[in-house]
C-alpha cells in the first residue's frame, strides 16, 4: 500500500501519524497484502464444504392441525359471529 493512501486512511480516521509511523504503516500493510495474495494461489474447493460434517435439513414438514376444538377456546370470551370482540377504539 503505497504511502498516500495510508495518510488519505489515517486522515479519515483522525489519526496524527509522523513520517516515520507513516513509512512503518505502509511498509507493514505492504507485507500483509502480500500475503493474502497467496492466498488466491490456493486450489479452489467447490467440490467440498468448510464443515466436515454434511448439513442437511433435519426440520419435520409442517402439517395444519387442530390440536385444541376453536369452539371450547371461544366458549369463555365475548365474541361475535366467531370474531374475538376487543375494545372500541376511539
Amino acid at each position: 500500500m503505497d504511502r498516500e493512501t495510508v495518510e488519505r486512511v489515517a486522515r479519515a480516521a483522525h489519526i496524527k501519524l509522523t513520517e516515520a509511523e507513516l513509512e512503518a504503516y505502509s511498509r507493514d500493510l505492504n507485507e500483509i497484502l502480500s500475503y493474502f495474495e497467496l492466498l488466491d494461489e490456493a486450489p479452489g474447493c467447490d467440490d467440498y464444504g468448510v464443515n466436515p460434517i454434511d448439513v442437511c435439513d433435519v426440520l419435520r414438514d409442517d402439517e395444519p392441525r387442530m390440536e385444541i376444538d376453536p369452539d371450547l377456546l371461544l366458549k369463555d370470551m365475548n365474541t361475535y359471529e366467531g370474531y374475538v370482540r376487543g375494545p372500541r377504539l376511539s
